[in-house]
């Protein structure tokens, strides 16, 4: 089957999945509101390492578990791409009153993104560094910038906290998605 056939079988994700911001996922476990501002950058240095070690060392890292779910690799190409549209998304909130979030199709960018015939070493490599600029951003936020808004095009509100939770979550249920375990990583729990 052509990569662009297999793309276009998985069923676009349409869920409004803001609702994580008021309860613990139970499909993935992850309580995204329970992770307080201070330790949202190690959250997201640890999963981002648990991203690159998955796109590094699994040998089926190509491979789709199933026809209609992606593979390792697709999911890792979107975790990469969320991360990099998150920094932006970030930015344009400390900067800008009541950010507007232009539109991000994520089904699209997967299939222009082509992101089963990517690199896995290149996508491990984008990924980390999109990671890492993620976290230094997040280490520079001033105290009173964390309730700084923006929106996205659907009407979602969110503050600069409420934004990166709802993006960790996103970046932990993937890890579920690929490792089928709760939690994503048990460096990712509460203490």
């Amino acid at each position: 089957m052509a990569p662009d056939d297999q793309a276009s079988e998985i069923e676009p994700d349409d869920k409004d999945w803001t609702w994580v911001l008021g309860r613990r996922c139970e499909e993935c476990g992850f309580e995204a509101a329970a992770v307080p501002q201070e330790q949202l950058g190690e959250r997201f240095f640890i999963a981002v390492q648990e991203w690159v070690q998955i796109l590094r060392e699994n040998p089926a890292v190509e491979a789709r578990p199933a026809p209609r779910t992606w593979s390792p690799l697709e999911y890792g190409a979107h975790v990469r791409d969320l991360l990099v549209l998150t920094g932006q998304r970030v930015e344009l909130m400390l900067t800008d009153d009541d950010a507007a979030f232009a539109n991000w199709d994520q089904d699209e960018a997967a299939r222009t993104g082509r992101y089963g015939e990517q690199d896995p070493e290149q996508v491990a490599e984008d990924l980390e560094a999109a990671g890492q600029r993620l976290v230094s951003l997040i280490a520079e936020i001033e105290a009173r910038a964390w309730g700084r808004t923006g929106r996205r095009s659907d009407g979602s509100s969110f503050t600069v906290t409420t934004l990166l939770q709802y993006v960790l979550h996103d970046v932990v249920h993937h890890l579920w998605d690929v490792t089928g375990q709760q939690d994503g990583a048990s460096s990712l729990q509460l203490a």
